[in-house]
């Protein structure tokens, strides 16, 4: 594996997600076969407001938990076709990393994303390593002092990041997840490392029912989120956006992307 380009180069913006560690001591499974992810789904709320979708967009979509480098005040996000590589030995969390991906293809409308057999095709690259290498490899991307300091402050179990150009387009994204965690704890950080690393990296704790909330763990891609997918990738919110131009679209924005919620979850008025 070649060196990895320093972090002032590579990075516009980094989010962090520490989440528990579970052992692996069930067959890897997917999503609808989880007794935790079931649970869930099965009292998630599904309704909201037009007050609640677009509070938690503005909160996701502006700023940035932990940023390097840039403004963070603009909408960021990709503006051509995602291509996923999974850099990994583990075909069985591959496995499970293609159907987040398929998943998150089949929600967002707007939104060409999947996974490619080569890294020189991709924009999206997922590295996924042991727990014991977590840090080994934080430190090959950002720098042994640096590593150092997400270590200290957020212990994270996962991580992404992305840099993007001055128009604010993401021109690429690197996503670390680790694999020998339970499968509840991949399958929960692959989604949200994943989404974030499309734009919506500001984790906020004020908005309860968002995967980008530290206290929040799905395991699957929620409604919620889904309309902060779906309005981010609406062609009418373009990369570099200001919160006030994003409003002023907004209205007829939200209408459509109700309506695609709505049929491809089946969700009843």
């Amino acid at each position: 594996m070649s060196a990895l380009v320093p972090p002032a180069l590579r990075f516009a913006l980094l989010t962090l997600a520490a989440l528990t560690c579970v052992p692996d001591t069930a067959p890897i499974a997917t999503a609808g076969e989880l007794p935790a992810i079931v649970s869930r789904q099965r009292v998630e709320k599904k309704s909201f407001t037009d007050a609640e979708i677009v509070d938690g967009f503005f909160k996701t979509a502006f700023g940035a938990e932990y940023h390097l480098a840039g403004r963070v005040d603009r909408i960021r996000k990709f503006g051509t076709p995602v291509r996923v590589f999974a850099e990994t030995d583990r075909a069985d969390r591959k496995a499970q990393l293609a159907k987040v991906i398929a998943d998150i293809d089949k929600r967002v409308q707007h939104l060409d994303i999947a996974m490619t057999d080569t890294s020189e095709a991709a924009n999206v690259r997922v590295k996924l390593v042991r727990d014991r290498d977590l840090y080994r490899t934080i430190a090959s991307f950002y720098g042994a002092e640096k590593a150092r300091e997400i270590r200290t402050s957020l212990d994270p179990q996962c991580l992404s990041g992305f840099r993007k150009n001055d128009q604010f387009e993401i021109e690429h994204s690197d996503v670390i997840l680790t694999v020998d965690t339970g499968d509840f704890t991949f399958l929960d950080c692959a989604y949200e490392e994943v989404l974030q690393s499309l734009g919506p990296i500001n984790d906020t704790s004020s908005v309860p029912w968002t995967m980008f909330n530290d206290n929040v763990s799905m395991g699957y891609f929620d409604v919620y989120d889904q309309y902060i997918l779906n309005l981010l990738y609406d062609p009418r919110v373009k990369a570099g956006m200001t919160v006030l131009e994003v409003r002023a679209v907004l209205p007829e924005v939200l209408a459509d992307v109700r309506a695609w919620v709505k049929q491809v979850n089946d969700l009843k008025d």
